[in-house]
Order: C-alpha cells, then sequence, then structure tokens
C-alpha cells in the first residue's frame, strides 16, 4: 500500500489548513451543532484563537442524547453509505455506536497501515491478536489491516473469544514472531504461562504490540520482562481513529498530523499551550468525518507534543505525543486521593506481584480498600501480602485488606471485559 506519507511540515500544514475547512462544514451539516458554531468566523480557521471559538466536545455531552437523538443529529451519513459500526471501548459509562461510511474505511485502513509500518514491523511477521472481535472494532481494524502491512494473523480473539489456555497452545504452536492485545491481557498470559512453566521469554515472539490501554513505564517494563519481547505502544480510539504509534526510539507516539488535526491547549481557555507543555489533548479528524462529523474532541487525556524527535526516516515527519495522565481515573477513600494510574505503577514495580485488582467496599459505615492480588509462582504468600500492605500504607495513607487469589483467578474475571475492571467502587 501506498502510504502517501507528507514529506515536509509546510506538506502537513498546507493539508491541515484544507482539511479544517472541510471538517467545519462537514460539522455544520449535523443538527447537532446547530447554534453552536455561528459565531466562528469560516475564513479564520487558521487563526488559532478563531478555532478556539470551537467548542470543545466530550463523551457526557454526547451521551446525553439519547441513542435515537444521536443518530438523529449527530450522524450525517446516509444509511446506505454506512460501512460498519464501531464501539467505543470505555471501561466505564454506556458505550456509544459510531457510524463509519465507506469513505471513512478506506481512509482508516491508510492510518492503520502505517502504524504497523512505523511500530517496526517486518514482512513475514506473524501476529497472533488478541484484541477482542466483537463490536469494539480494535481487533477486527488490526486484523484485517495486517495483510496490507505484509503481516500474518493468527484471529485469537480476547479469552471471551478463544480461552487464555487455547491462546497459550497456540503461540507455542504457531510459532508467532508478534503477539497484539491491550497491556492487561498481555500480563495475564505472562501469568498464566508462569504458572504453568510455560517459558514465553525463551519463546518466538519478539515484539509485543499493545493499545487501547495506557501503557505506564512499570507496565511495559512488566510486559518485557514476562515475554522477552519488545514492546511498542499503539495510540487511538473510537472517535478519531488510530493515529499513532511507538517507534524503535520509543520516545512517544508518533501520530498522523496529516490525518487529525492535535491541539494542546488550556483545559480553562482551550487556547494552545506552549509546545512541550501538558495539556488537554484536542482532536479533530480531517478526513474520518463522512459519518459522525468530531469537531475538536476530548478524551480527557493530558498529553505533551513536541516536534522535536531521534527517529530517522519517512516517520520522522510526525510530532511525537507522549500521554501524561487523564482527568479522569481517580478515586477518594478516607480523605485519600489516589490516582488510578500511579496506584498501578506500584503495584506493577514489585515484582513479587503479578496482577492485581482493588475494590472499595464499605464494611460496618467504614470505607475499606480491598486489594487483590495474585503473587509470583513459588514465593510465600503471607509474607508477601504483608510486604505489599505495609508499602501501600507507606506510600498512599491507607492501609488496604490484601486477599492473595490463586494464579489466573483476575485473568479469567477479566476475560470477558473489553478493558480489565482493575478498579470497581462497591460501596454502599
Amino acid at each position: 500500500m501506498d502510504l502517501r506519507l507528507p514529506g515536509s511540515r509546510a506538506e502537513i500544514a498546507r493539508i491541515q489548513s484544507e482539511r479544517k475547512r472541510v471538517a467545519f462544514a462537514q460539522a455544520r451539516k449535523a443538527p447537532f451543532y446547530r447554534g453552536k458554531l455561528d459565531h466562528v468566523r469560516e475564513d479564520r480557521l487558521d487563526d488559532p484563537a478563531e478555532w478556539a471559538k470551537i467548542p470543545i466536545l466530550d463523551k457526557a455531552a454526547l451521551r446525553e442524547l439519547s441513542p435515537e437523538r444521536f443518530m438523529a443529529e449527530f450522524c450525517i451519513a446516509a444509511p446506505g453509505d454506512i460501512a460498519e459500526y464501531w464501539r467505543s471501548g470505555g471501561a466505564t459509562g454506556v458505550p456509544l455506536y459510531y457510524p463509519r461510511s465507506f469513505e471513512d474505511m478506506d481512509r482508516m485502513m491508510l492510518q492503520l497501515v502505517r502504524c504497523w509500518i512505523c511500530a517496526g514491523v517486518e514482512r513475514g511477521d506473524v501476529c497472533h491478536i488478541s484484541f477482542p472481535f466483537g463490536v469494539h472494532p480494535a481487533g477486527q481494524l488490526w486484523a484485517r489491516s495486517a495483510n496490507p502491512s505484509g503481516v500474518g494473523v493468527i484471529w485469537a480473539g480476547s479469552g471471551a473469544n478463544t480461552p487464555s489456555q487455547v491462546q497459550l497452545e497456540l503461540i507455542q504452536r504457531m510459532k508467532p514472531t508478534l503477539w497484539m492485545g491491550m497491556p492487561s491481557y498481555g500480563l495475564h498470559l505472562a501469568n498464566l504461562a508462569e504458572a504453568q512453566g510455560i517459558d514465553l521469554a525463551g519463546g518466538s515472539v519478539r515484539k509485543v504490540l499493545v493499545g487501547a490501554e495506557a501503557l505506564s513505564k512499570a507496565k511495559r517494563e512488566k510486559l518485557e520482562r514476562m515475554w522477552g519481547a519488545e514492546v511498542n505502544d499503539l495510540f487511538g480510539m473510537t472517535e478519531i481513529g488510530i493515529l499513532g504509534a511507538d517507534s524503535h526510539v520509543h520516545e512517544g507516539f508518533h501520530i498522523q498530523t496529516d490525518q487529525a488535526l492535535f491541539e494542546v491547549v488550556d483545559e480553562k481557555t482551550g487556547l494552545p499551550v506552549p509546545e512541550g507543555r501538558e495539556g488537554l489533548m484536542v482532536i479533530t479528524p480531517l478526513w474520518i468525518n463522512n459519518a459522525t462529523p468530531f469537531l475538536r474532541w476530548s478524551s480527557g487525556d493530558i498529553v505533551t507534543i513536541r516536534h522535536e524527535t531521534s527517529l530517522d526516516g519517512p516517520f520522522s515527519v510526525f510530532p511525537v505525543m507522549r500521554h501524561a495522565h487523564r482527568t479522569a481515573g481517580f478515586f477518594k477513600i478516607r480523605g485519600v486521593n489516589m490516582n488510578h494510574a500511579e496506584f498501578e505503577d506500584f503495584i506493577f514495580r514489585m515484582p513479587e506481584v503479578n496482577d492485581f485488582k482493588v475494590e472499595l467496599v464499605t464494611v460496618a459505615d467504614r470505607e475499606n480498600l480491598r486489594l487483590m492480588i495474585e503473587v509470583k509462582r513459588g514465593l510465600d504468600a503471607g509474607g508477601i501480602s504483608g510486604k505489599v500492605a505495609d508499602a501501600v500504607r507507606h506510600t498512599f495513607e491507607v492501609r488496604p485488606e490484601v486477599e492473595v487469589l490463586p494464579t489466573g483467578t483476575l485473568a479469567r474475571e477479566f476475560e470477558s471485559s473489553v478493558k480489565a475492571p482493575r478498579f470497581v467502587d462497591k460501596r454502599a
């Protein structure tokens, strides 16, 4: 496939200028935007202050619409132009279903193949894909775009599609060179392999490709250690497509700025922040807007974007985005704020712990943090339990109730979920 990569930043700027006008015009077709864009001058969209007049859109605003109103007011494609529907994959909230036109899908295939190549796959690689094969589109999109990228596919799907034990057997028998899925499921497979004495790190997989969940440094290191493979992260979301890949230099996502307009803005003003400074990520698809005309979409991610890169080659024309954290993903217990990502990093840096889940519960009118862990095979579970409880108390000022689970318990529980529900609030 011709990757149609831009040759310069100037070319990217030209594409953005032209396609912003198209995106704006598409949005004005939707009844949802009626009255919301009248104050924006279409002839001045390249002025950051003018562009910032467009209201930022998030999922909460769309969830206020009933399914009938969403299709009638936000979607602009005629029924005969819709190729497929994509389900949003958030771990919380009511899922949304987005139509994609045939024209959208042609452009999406280009973006996906670019991600495969940027991530360093080679012709002749075979990928065992463990993304779910259901109404959430990620697994099918990656599988369908693998062949045009020169990659063979083992269509395994998530644990709900193909049991984890069978997946391990397939990996041993078929000897894929790539494994792809969500980071949490990659860890589940590795934990199950360890419990059965299977040496994944000494196996055939040379590269692990992950997406659909935030990948922290600690989680990346754990995956690399357990799989004995290089880990490459992939960036995308249902609303705007899959538009970024981590290359062999591992400095962040090389984002396809000729395919979408990426902004990093101040959360209060909506205006751009200086390059390299943290801000709210806002994205406008420049080509995939024939059915759902998103303008200035925010998923709540705080990021940085820099044009400086150490990558050589055609993908070096794209800037590098690094994920900082999300505006969501916190819980408060006994007056203490705890960040999901920080807690996850903290646990995954403990080599004795293979996997975990947190439940917030109320017992006799008291809030408790129940921490369930799986311990590395051959270690003293009681001793590890006490060590973990002390470490959590010292770091987060809340002492948890720690329960040690048999290896594989959480993997089986998480298998049926699109994203692993590690943090569950059951408080009365």
